[in-house]
C-alpha cells in the first residue's frame, strides 16, 4: 500500500515532468551561438534599415526613378541574392565549413552600402544595390544552417523565431536612427538634399562594421557530423523528396505575390504620410515583428510549423486588399503594423520547416533552394507590381497580389505534409 506522503511526491514528479517551460525560460536555454548570430543580424539590419526607408524617396524625389525603375532594381537585386544563396550553401555543405562564408557576406555588404549616398541615378543604385544583395547572398543560406546545426529539433521554431526577432529589432533600431538623421541633418524638412543624403548613409555603415566584428569574434564554427556511408548532396534536387519539391514551388507561386516593400512606402506616402515619418512607420512596423517572432517560432514548435504558415499567408493577402483600398494615414498606420504579425507568423518558422522536410548534411542546399524558390520570382514579382502599378494604379496592383497569396496558402494546405514527429515537444 503507498503511503499518503509517497502518493503526493509521485503526483508532484509527474506534474514537474508534465509542466511546459515558459516561453522565456526556452529562450534561456537557446545556445550561445545562436544569440551570436542573432547579434549581427541586429547590428546588419539597423545599418540597412537606415537607408531602406529613405531608398524610394531618394531615387523618386531626388534622381526622379519612376515606379517601374523601383521595381526593376529591388527584383534585380533580390535575384541576384537569391541566386548566390544557393551555391553558397551548397557549399558550406560540401567542404563543411560555413562561419567564414557568413563572414565575407556582411563584411561585402559593409563595404559598398555607404556608396549609395554618392549615386548620381538610378542605374548607380542599382549597381549598388546588386553589390549589397551579393553580400546577402553569400551569408544566407550557411547561417540559416549554423541555427539549424546548433539546436534540437525542438528548438528550432524557437531559435528560428529569435533570430527574426533579432533581425527586426535591428530594423526597429536603424528607422529611429534614420529618423534622427534626418531630422539633425535635413535642413529641408521635405525630403533631404543629395548631400545630406551622402552623410546619412555614411553614418549608416557604423553598425554594419560592427556587426563583422561581432561575426569574426563571437560566432562559432558548428560542424555536422555525418557517417562515412553518406554522400555529400550534389548541386541539385536530386536527392530530396516530392515533400519539400512541392514546397519549393508553392513558396515560389506565394512569392510571385509578394513585391518589394518599397512599394507599401510609396502607397504610405500617396496616402498622406509625410516622408520624415516614413522612418517611425518602418520602425512600428519592425516592432510588431520583433514581438510576433517571438511568440511565432515558439507556437511552431507547439503547434506545427504548416498551421502558422497558412495562417500567415492568409493574413497577408488580407493586408494587401487592404492596401489596395486605404486612403487615410491612420489605414496605413494600422496596415503596416498588421503586416509585421506576418512576417512572425511566417519567417522563421518557414525555416524551420526546410530543416524538418531534409536531412542534416542536406541543410545548407536546402536552405539555398528555398532562397533560390523565392527568388526566381522575386525579380517579376516586384517589377510587375511596378508595370502594374504604372499602368492601372496602385489598387489593381495590390488585389492581384493578394488573390495569389491566397491561392498560395490554399496550395499549401493541401499538398505538403510535414512530419509532425519532428516538430512537436
Amino acid at each position: 500500500m503507498t503511503s499518503p506522503d509517497a502518493e503526493t511526491t509521485r503526483h508532484q514528479e509527474q506534474s514537474t515532468k508534465n509542466k511546459v517551460p515558459s516561453l522565456w525560460s526556452r529562450y534561456q536555454r537557446l545556445p550561445r551561438n545562436v544569440v551570436a548570430i542573432g547579434l549581427v543580424s541586429l547590428l546588419n539590419d539597423a545599418s540597412s534599415e537606415i537607408i531602406y526607408p529613405l531608398l524610394p524617396v531618394f531615387l523618386t524625389i531626388g534622381l526622379g526613378a519612376s515606379a517601374t525603375a523601383l521595381g526593376l532594381i529591388e527584383g534585380l537585386a533580390e535575384t541576384m541574392s537569391s541566386l548566390l544563396k544557393l551555391f553558397a550553401g551548397y557549399l558550406s555543405d560540401r567542404f563543411g565549413k560555413r562561419k567564414w562564408l557568413v563572414v565575407g557576406g556582411y563584411a561585402l555588404a559593409s563595404v559598398v552600402r555607404p556608396f549609395l549616398g554618392f549615386a548620381g541615378n538610378w542605374q548607380q543604385v542599382l549597381a549598388i544595390r546588386l553589390a549589397d544583395r551579393v553580400g546577402k547572398g553569400i551569408r544566407t543560406a550557411p547561417r540559416d544552417a549554423m541555427i539549424a546545426d546548433t539546436v534540437a529539433i525542438e528548438q528550432r521554431g524557437i531559435a528560428f523565431g529569435f533570430h527574426r526577432a533579432m533581425d527586426h529589432a535591428g530594423a526597429v533600431v536603424g528607422p529611429l536612427i534614420g529618423f534622427s538623421l534626418v531630422a539633425l541633418l535635413a535642413a529641408n524638412s521635405s525630403a533631404p538634399t543629395a548631400g545630406e543624403f551622402t552623410r546619412i548613409f555614411l553614418l549608416a555603415s557604423i553598425p554594419a562594421m560592427l556587426a563583422v566584428f561581432v561575426a569574426i569574434f563571437f560566432m562559432r564554427e558548428t560542424t555536422v557530423h555525418v557517417a562515412s556511408s553518406v554522400k555529400i548532396p550534389k548541386l541539385s534536387l536530386r536527392g530530396f523528396d516530392g515533400n519539400f519539391k512541392r514546397f519549393l514551388v508553392i513558396v515560389a507561386l506565394f512569392t510571385l505575390s509578394s513585391s518589394s516593400d518599397s512599394f507599401l512606402i510609396l502607397r504610405a506616402l500617396d496616402s498622406g504620410v509625410s516622408i520624415a515619418l516614413i522612418p517611425l512607420l518602418w520602425a512600428a512596423h519592425h516592432g510588431t515583428k520583433v514581438l510576433s517572432s517571438l511568440y511565432g517560432g515558439d507556437l511552431s514548435d507547439r503547434l506545427g510549423r504548416k498551421r502558422l504558415i497558412v495562417s500567415g499567408w492568409i493574413l497577408y493577402a488580407v493586408v494587401y486588399a487592404g492596401f489596395a483600398f486605404v486612403g487615410s494615414e491612420a489605414g496605413v498606420w494600422a496596415l503596416f503594423l498588421v503586416y509585421g504579425v506576418y512576417f512572425g507568423l511566417v519567417e522563421g518558422v518557414e525555416k524551420a520547416l526546410v530543416a524538418d522536410l531534409v536531412r542534416p548534411e542536406q541543410r545548407g542546399t536546402a536552405y539555398g533552394l528555398y532562397n533560390l524558390a523565392f527568388g526566381i520570382t522575386v525579380f517579376p514579382a516586384s517589377l510587375l507590381m511596378g508595370m502594374i502599378w504604372d499602368w492601372k494604379g496602385p489598387a489593381t496592383a495590390f488585389l492581384i497580389s493578394a488573390v495569389m497569396g491566397v491561392t498560395a496558402a490554399a496550395l499549401l494546405l493541401l499538398f505538403v505534409r510535414p512530419y509532425p514527429e519532428r516538430i512537436t515537444t
